[in-house]
């Protein structure tokens, strides 16, 4: 099968908002660009130098995935030669995972010609990720809340989010594995129907672009951040210099270890400026909402 050279673009992606955990997703203006070419065998080349340990063939993410894609239609997938470049930091709760297998997902689609509704590979990515957040914000864009079980997979999508943002990196990475491990099995009913509810306070004033409520009900998670705020420097004291400086809210983006501030737009320089300058240690990212999800082309790069 002949084809010509195409280049797939991917935003970042940060997730669980504080209480809206596995099933809150906001696409950033941080992107992976996936240039691919005809080879003889599958070979990967990342361009970024906090990437160079990652696989560089068939056990690569984007890869695996498309091939897995490839298998579960029974189509054959022809070998391609991957360049990398990437704005995504590398195991820092910014959804590098979701957007290698978003990337995966569309390369596989377009080699085998699969021509997949996005409502299905929406299904796949979640599958392979075992939640939606992530995954449905890299392939649409814009924030998503969704539900999934084994059964079903909804989601309400906002193209449109008007905030700034900063995030806080620190150097060190953590795995999403690592990260799980230090949640609790089980929590008490009264705890859970409290996060509930803040979770379905602020989705609502998400959906309604009341970004003040939604902030406020970051503050209030029970389901990880208690569990998890330990393995973070100053975590306490960022928090309230956030409070202090005005911002909409603050929460451990993902899995972490980074830290996603939802910021008035228009105000994020401002606020990254005087944290950098009380927090050194952590890299500030000044971002925003990416509106557009996943995206292919045919110019070379």
């Amino acid at each position: 099968m002949s084809w010509k050279e195409f280049s797939v673009t991917v935003p970042a992606s940060t997730a669980n908002l504080g209480p809206g955990f596995d099933s809150i997703g906001l696409a950033l203006d941080l992107h992976m660009f996936v240039h691919a070419s005809p080879a003889a065998e599958w070979l990967v080349e990342y361009k970024d130098s906090g990437y160079q340990g990652i696989a560089s063939g068939a056990n690569n993410l984007i890869v695996a995935t498309a091939q897995a894609v490839a298998d579960k239609y029974g189509q054959p997938l022809p070998s391609a030669k991957l360049v990398v470049e990437t704005e995504i930091p590398l195991s820092r709760g910014l959804g590098s995972s979701a957007s290698a297998i978003a990337a995966g997902i569309e390369i596989a689609d377009r080699l085998a010609g699969l021509k997949l509704p996005m409502k299905e590979k929406l299904r796949i990515g979640t599958e392979m990720e075992g939640h939606p957040d992530n995954i449905s914000a890299s392939l649409l864009g814009g924030l998503t809340i969704s539900y999934f079980d084994e059964d079903e997979l909804e989601i309400v999508h906002i193209p449109e989010v008007e905030i700034g943002v900063v995030i806080l990196v620190p150097p060190t990475e953590f795995l999403t594995s690592e990260s799980r491990n230090l949640l609790p099995e089980t929590l008490s009913h009264k705890t859970a129907t409290r996060g509930s509810a803040s979770g379905n306070v602020m989705a609502a004033a998400l959906a309604r672009g009341d970004w003040k409520t939604a902030g406020r009900m970051m503050q209030k998670d029970v389901f990880h951040e208690p569990y998890r705020k330990e393995r973070f420097p100053d975590f306490d004291a960022i928090q309230q210099g956030c409070l202090e400086l005005g911002v909409y809210g603050a929460a451990i983006s993902g899995a972490g270890p980074s830290l996603f501030i939802a910021v008035e737009k228009g105000y994020e320089k401002e606020v990254a400026t005087q944290l950098e300058e009380k927090f050194p240690h952590y890299e500030c990212l000044v971002t925003r909402p990416s509106a557009h999800g996943i995206k292919i082309c045919e110019t070379v790069i």
